[in-house]
C-alpha cells in the first residue's frame, strides 16, 4: 500500500499549477528580450536561456525553498509571522494547519480531500507536505466572512475539474482556431512580426534596396502595420507576444505557430481559476474557469495570435503570486512584481494596467514598522516594487527601441499616463519617508467617530454608483471624434461602410463607447456583472472597516482597469474585435468578482440555516448564472472559425514565387496584405511599388490603425485604380534583372497585369472573416474573398 499521507494536497498542487504560466512567461520573456536587442534571437540560444529561466522560476515559485515558516493567527486575514511550519498535533491531517481544520469543521470544503491522488506526484515533489507551503487568503475559515486561512479548502475533484477545463478550452479553441496570416488586423500583423523575428532573430526589417537594383523613389517598403522608421521597417506592435509565439513558429511553423493562442488561452483559464480559488475558495474555481473558457472575448482571441491571451496570464498571474507573496520569501513579492511590470513589454495599455500595484507597492512601503498583520505586508513592498520597475523598464525599453515608431504614434496618451506614473511613483517616495509617522494615526482616524460609521458606506455606495453611471450612459451621453488625422479619417471612414452594412445611419464620427457597459452585458451577461458589482461594493465596504487587506491590490487592478477600460474603450467599436479590450483584465476580474459575490451569497444563505440540499442548490444555480448567459452570446460563432485557408494560401504563394525573385506590389490592396507576407513567411524580398498621388485608402482594404478589412474582398478597384504607373513598374523590374534577380509583379485582378504578360492566379481564397456588429452582439460570420495574380514581366 502507497504511504499516500507524503503526497502534496491538493490544493497546494492547484496553487503551485496556477501560477506555473505566469512563471513560465516571465522566464521567457527575461531571456527573450535582451536577445531580441541583441539580434540573437535564435532558436539555439532562445530555448536554452529562456527554458532554463522559465524551468528555474516555475521551480522556484512552486517550491519550497521560497517560504517562510509560519502557523494560522486564525485572524481571518493570514499567519502571523515567525511561527512554526503546518500542525501535526493530534488530530490534524498531514499537511493541514489549524485554519484547514477549522474550515473543514466550520462547514466549508475543508481540506478532508485535499491530498493528491492523480498522475505526477513526483514532478510536484516539491510540494510535499512538511515544507511549509501554504496558500495564503483562500477562505480557510467560514466562507463569505473573509477569513483567510493558509492552505486552501479545494478538494481533488476541484482540481481536477480546473485542470479538465482549461485542457478542453485549449483543445476546443485548437480545433477551431483561425488562420489569420494575410494582414487584415492585427492578428495578422502579430502573425508576420512573429514570422520576422523567428527567422532573422533581430529587429529592425532592413531595406532590400539591393534586390531591387538600388534605391527609387517609386520603391516603398512600409505597410499597414509595418512603420517606415530611419530607413527601415518597424513592426506596429510590442514585442511581448511575438517573443512568445515565435516558440511555436520553431517547433512547428505555421502550424504551430497557429496553435500557440490555444495553449495560451488554457494557461489563461488556468490562471483565472487560481485567482478565483484564491480570493474565493476552491469551491468556486471551478466555475470561474468554465465561465472564462466559455466567454466570447476569451474564446475569440485565444484563436489567433493576439496580445491579449498573454497580458491576461501575467497580469492574473502577478495578483497570484502578490497573494502568495506575503510571509514567503521577497523575491516571491519580486516576481509578483516583475509580472506585473512585464504586462507592458505585452501591451503597452499594460502601463495603465498595472499603476495600481505602483500605488499599492508605495502603500506597502508607507506600512513599514507596522507591527501584527501589516508588518507581513509592508516587507513586501520594496521588492514589489522594485520587480515593477524593472518589469515595466524592460517594456518601455522595448517600446523606445523596438516600437518607436508606435509609441509616438500614441504619445497623446501614453505621455499623460507617463506623467501620471511619475507623479504616484513621487507619492511613493514621499510615503516611504513619511509612512511610518503616519501609518499609526490614519487607521485610528478612519475607525473613530462619524468616519467609522459613514466611510464603509459610502465607499460600498460609490460602487454601485459608479456601476449604474455606466449603465444609464448611453441615454445621456454620445462618445465621438473629429477625424484629426489620416487614422482618424480611415477609421471614420471603415465605421461609416460597417453602419451601412449593419442597417444603421452613416455618422463616421461615432465612437459607441458609451455602450461599453452592454459589451460586458453581451458576452458574461447581466447576473454576472451584478454579482460582481454586489461583490466589489461588500468587499470595498469591508476594507474601509479594516478587513479583507488580501483583496486591495486584485480590487484596485480590476476597478481601475474596468473603470477606466469602459470610459475609454479606444478601439474601433465592431465586434467581436472590439471585445479584445476586455480580456486583459474586465472580463476575468469580473469572473473572479462574481464568484466572490456567489460565495457570499452562500454563505448568508449557510449562517441563515438552510441545509445541505438548498445548499447545493444555490451552488448550482450561481453556476447557471455564471456560465450560461455568456453560452449564449458565444454559441453563434464558437464552433466557426474564420480565415481558415490563409496558412494553406500562404504556403501556395511562397511555392509559386521563384526563389531568386524581387516581388513588386503595383496593387494598393495586395500591398497592403502580402508585402510582409512574402518578406517574412517567404523569404523573398518585396516593395510596394507607389501609385501616383499616393491615393488614400478607402474601405474594404485593411487600412487605417488596425481596423481591418470592411469586407475583405478585392473587388471594384478596376484595373485603373490603386494601380502603379506603368512606367515606374517597368523601370524598377529592369533595374531587378540588372542585379541579377527575376522580377515578380503581385495584383489583385489578372486585367491590373495584362499589360505585362500573362497572368497566373497564385491565392484565390473563399472563407470566412468575423462580422463587424456595432450594436448587437455578434452572432455569425462575413464572407471573405481574396486574389492574388501574377506575372514575371516580360523582357523589353
Amino acid at each position: 500500500m502507497r504511504d499516500r499521507s507524503r503526497w502534496p494536497p491538493a490544493g497546494r498542487v492547484l496553487a503551485a499549477v496556477t501560477v506555473m504560466p505566469v512563471l513560465a512567461l516571465t522566464g521567457w520573456l527575461l531571456a527573450g528580450l535582451p536577445l531580441l536587442l541583441a539580434g540573437w534571437f535564435r532558436p539555439l540560444p532562445a530555448l536554452l536561456l529562456g527554458g532554463a529561466l522559465a524551468l528555474a522560476l516555475c521551480l522556484y515559485g512552486t517550491g519550497s525553498r521560497a517560504v517562510r515558516p509560519y502557523r494560522t493567527a486564525g485572524t481571518g486575514d493570514g499567519p502571523r509571522e515567525g511561527a512554526a511550519g503546518p500542525a501535526r498535533h493530534s488530530g490534524a491531517r498531514a499537511g493541514e494547519t489549524s485554519g484547514g481544520r477549522d474550515a473543514r469543521e466550520a462547514g466549508g470544503h475543508g481540506t478532508g480531500a485535499d491530498r493528491w491522488t492523480g498522475v505526477g506526484r513526483r514532478w510536484l515533489g516539491v510540494l510535499r507536505p512538511g515544507t511549509g507551503m501554504a496558500w495564503r487568503g483562500v477562505g480557510a475559515g467560514r466562507p463569505g466572512t473573509g477569513a483567510g486561512g493558509e492552505v486552501t479548502d479545494a478538494s481533488v475533484w476541484q482540481v481536477v475539474a480546473v485542470a479538465v477545463i482549461a485542457a478542453a478550452s485549449g483543445a476546443f479553441n485548437a480545433v477551431f482556431r483561425t488562420e489569420q496570416l494575410i494582414v487584415r488586423r492585427d492578428p495578422a500583423t502579430y502573425a508576420q512580426y512573429t514570422a520576422w523575428i523567428a527567422r532573422h532573430g533581430s529587429l529592425p526589417i532592413p531595406y532590400p534596396t539591393a534586390a531591387f537594383g538600388g534605391p527609387d523613389p517609386a520603391l516603398q517598403f512600409e505597410t499597414i502595420g509595418f512603420y517606415d522608421h530611419g530607413g527601415a521597417v518597424v513592426p506596429q506592435f510590442m514585442a511581448g507576444a511575438p517573443l512568445i509565439d515565435a516558440i511555436g513558429y520553431w517547433l512547428g511553423g505555421l502550424t504551430g505557430l497557429l496553435m500557440v493562442p490555444p495553449v495560451l488561452g488554457a494557461l489563461a483559464v488556468l490562471t483565472v481559476a487560481g485567482v478565483a480559488a484564491r480570493l474565493a475558495g476552491g469551491r468556486w474555481a471551478p466555475p470561474a474557469a468554465l465561465a472564462s473558457a466559455v466567454a466570447m472575448p476569451i474564446l475569440y482571441t485565444s484563436r489567433t495570435t493576439f496580445s491579449e491571451i498573454p497580458s491576461l496570464i501575467l497580469i492574473f498571474g502577478g495578483m497570484a503570486l502578490a497573494l502568495d507573496a506575503r510571509g514567503r520569501s521577497r523575491w516571491m513579492a519580486a516576481l509578483a512584481g516583475l509580472a506585473f511590470g512585464l504586462a507592458v513589454l505585452v501591451r503597452i495599455d499594460g502601463l495603465r494596467d498595472v499603476l495600481p500595484v505602483l500605488a499599492y507597492a508605495g502603500l506597502l512601503i508607507a506600512l513599514r514598522g507596522a507591527r501584527g498583520r501589516g508588518e507581513a505586508y509592508a516587507r513586501m513592498g520594496p521588492p514589489l516594487l522594485g520587480g515593477l520597475l524593472v518589469g515595466s523598464g524592460l517594456g518601455l525599453a522595448a517600446a523606445f527601441f523596438l516600437a518607436r515608431p508606435y509609441l509616438n504614434y500614441l504619445s497623446g496618451s501614453v505621455r499623460p499616463l507617463l506623467a501620471i506614473c511619475a507623479v504616484v511613483l513621487v507619492l511613493t517616495a514621499v510615503g516611504a519617508v513619511a509612512g511610518p509617522k503616519l501609518a499609526p494615526g490614519v487607521p485610528r482616524l478612519l475607525r473613530t467617530g462619524w468616519r467609522a460609521r459613514l466611510l464603509p458606506g459610502l465607499a460600498a455606495a460609490l460602487v454601485v454608483l459608479v456601476a449604474a453611471g455606466f449603465a444609464v450612459r448611453p441615454w445621456v451621453q454620445t462618445v465621438r471624434r473629429v477625424p484629426a488625422n489620416l487614422d482618424d479619417r480611415l477609421n471614420s471612414i471603415f465605421i461609416e461602410w460597417t453602419q451601412q452594412a449593419n442597417g444603421l445611419p452613416a455618422d463616421g464620427e461615432r465612437l459607441y463607447s458609451e455602450q461599453s457597459l452592454y459589451w460586458v452585458f453581451w458576452y458574461i451577461g447581466v447576473p454576472a456583472v451584478a454579482l460582481a458589482t454586489l461583490a466589489a461594493a461588500v468587499v470595498t465596504w469591508r476594507m474601509a472597516r479594516g478587513r479583507e487587506f488580501r483583496w486591495l491590490l486584485p480590487l484596485a487592478v480590476i476597478g481601475w482597469t474596468t473603470v477606466t477600460t469602459l470610459w475609454r474603450p479606444a478601439i474601433t467599436p465592431d465586434h467581436p474585435f472590439a471585445s479584445r479590450r476586455l480580456v486583459p483584465v474586465v472580463i476575468p476580474g469580473l469572473i473572479v468578482l462574481a464568484a466572490w459575490g456567489a460565495r457570499w451569497a452562500w454563505a448568508k444563505m449557510r449562517d441563515a440555516g438552510y441545509g445541505p440540499p438548498v445548499l447545493r442548490v444555490a451552488v448550482a444555480g450561481s453556476v447557471v448564472l455564471l456560465v450560461v448567459p455568456a453560452v449564449v452570446t458565444s454559441i453563434g460563432t464558437a464552433f466557426t472559425p474564420v480565415e481558415r485557408g490563409e496558412a494553406a494560401a500562404v504556403r501556395g504563394l511562397c511555392a509559386a514565387l521563384p526563389r531568386d525573385a524581387s516581388v513588386l506590389m503595383v496593387e494598393r490592396v495586395t500591398g497592403d496584405r502580402f508585402t510582409q507576407v512574402v518578406r517574412a513567411m517567404c523569404d523573398r524580398p518585396a516593395a510596394v511599388v507607389r501609385r501616383p498621388g499616393g491615393a488614400d485608402a478607402t474601405p474594404g482594404d485593411g487600412t487605417g490603425a488596425g481596423t481591418g478589412a470592411a469586407d475583405g474582398s478585392s473587388a471594384g478597384t478596376g484595373a485603373g485604380r490603386d494601380v502603379a504607373a506603368a512606367s515606374d513598374v517597368l523601370r524598377l523590374a529592369g533595374r531587378i534583372r540588372a542585379a541579377g534577380r527575376v522580377p515578380v509583379l503581385l495584383a489583385a485582378e489578372r486585367l491590373q497585369l495584362l499589360r505585362y504578360g500573362t497572368p497566373t492566379q497564385v491565392v484565390r481564397l473563399r472563407t470566412r472573416q468575423d462580422e463587424r456588429s456595432l450594436v448587437d452582439p455578434p452572432n455569425g460570420t462575413w464572407s471573405l474573398s481574396i486574389d492574388v495574380w501574377m506575372v514575371v514581366p516580360a523582357t523589353g
